[in-house]
């Protein structure tokens, strides 16, 4: 039987506690409907370092996280179709919805309450392989590099959902609180359809990528924009920034949180944050049709996709980076085949 290298979470900690364990594991075999990728690259996400420490806990002991996964494909199960072995495809963090719930009926399948993730419920990308169900996988744009597209399927899909959930108006003025990964591919989207962004964010070398890609504005996290704010999108996993953000919005703005996880959020006073119609809104994971409606947009409009890569072998120091605020765009581990 082949052998693969790969990371667990096997003890949720701290990350200075090294909660990432590597192994030596068989690779899988696809079952009735899968796909077998040799994966080819997958991005580091914020959800992944919260699996890690335990933010979330961990829904299978021992799990592979990773769930920004460009693979080929090396095998095809029973019954798949629109797949074929060769083919370059993407798997991304929603893997199952039962597809009979209310929610699912009306086309919130994200909502689905018995729903299934990658890297969560199942072993992810931080792989050599992996086995991901047909139904959800995704054909890749061309014109993006192994590296460039994996992104794409985390970071770009939740960045262009909290965008739809932000409600911005034709031409409006958006604030991006946070600037990783998601977001400076969601702000070039945001700019290509005519909106105004302002980008506030800790880390300077972040503020400095957010102009270079045609930000109005970048300032420090807790700054105050220059004008008043028609939508908001909050990025970073802070909590104390959400009334920061509410009070930056016009009338009638809305605050779309982004994240799978939020430290506490401070008490709102009604008059400053809430009042003259503002809203408050969060987002939870994405559809298969908003993953399909992203990477037309990708492919129709060449995004710039900042990158950071790491050889698998160095998942723990790309976690560990992400973590300190090291990564500039997205960290990517890159299987080396052996």
């Amino acid at each position: 039987m082949r052998g693969m290298l790969a990371w667990q979470v096997n003890r949720p900690g701290p990350i200075s506690q090294h909660p990432l364990e590597r192994a030596d594991l068989p690779v899988p075999e696809p079952g009735g409907g899968e796909l077998l990728l040799r994966v080819l690259a997958c991005a580091v996400c914020r959800t992944d370092l919260h699996v890690a420490e335990g933010d979330l806990p961990v829904h299978r002991p021992g799990v592979v996280p990773g769930h920004e996964i460009v693979g080929r494909v090396e095998a095809v199960g029973p019954g798949v179709t629109g797949f074929s072995v060769g083919d370059r495809t993407g798997v991304a963090w929603l893997r199952y919805t039962d597809g009979t719930c209310v929610y699912c009926g009306r086309g919130a399948e994200n909502l689905c309450p018995n729903s299934r993730y990658t890297g969560w419920d199942a072993d992810g990308g931080y792989a050599e392989f992996t086995v991901a169900p047909a139904d959800y996988a995704y054909h890749l744009p061309d014109g993006y590099s192994d590296r460039e597209v994996a992104p794409l399927l985390c970071a770009g899909i939740i960045g262009y959902r909290a965008l739809r959930r932000a409600q911005l108006p034709p031409g409006g003025r958006l604030g991006v609180y946070g600037f990783g990964a998601s977001a400076h591919l969601a702000t070039q989207v945001a700019i290509a359809q005519g909106h105004r962004v302002h980008v506030m964010t800790r880390a300077a070398a972040a503020r400095e990528l957010a102009l270079s890609l045609g930000a109005a504005s970048a300032g420090p996290s807790d700054g105050v924009p220059p004008e008043p704010l028609d939508s908001a999108i909050l990025f970073a996993p802070a909590g104390d920034l959400v009334p920061v953000a509410l009070a930056a919005l016009d009338r009638g703005g809305t605050l779309a949180v982004a994240g799978i996880h939020l430290s506490d959020v401070p008490p709102l006073n009604y008059q400053a944050h809430l009042f003259q119609e503002r809203t408050l809104t969060s987002v939870a994971a994405n559809t298969r049709e908003d993953g399909r409606q992203f990477l037309d947009i990708a492919a129709r409009h060449r995004l710039s996709v900042t990158t950071t890569p790491y050889p698998l072998a160095e998942a723990d120091r790309a976690l560990a980076d992400l973590a300190a605020d090291r990564v500039n765009g997205a960290a990517v581990l890159l299987p080396v085949e052996r």
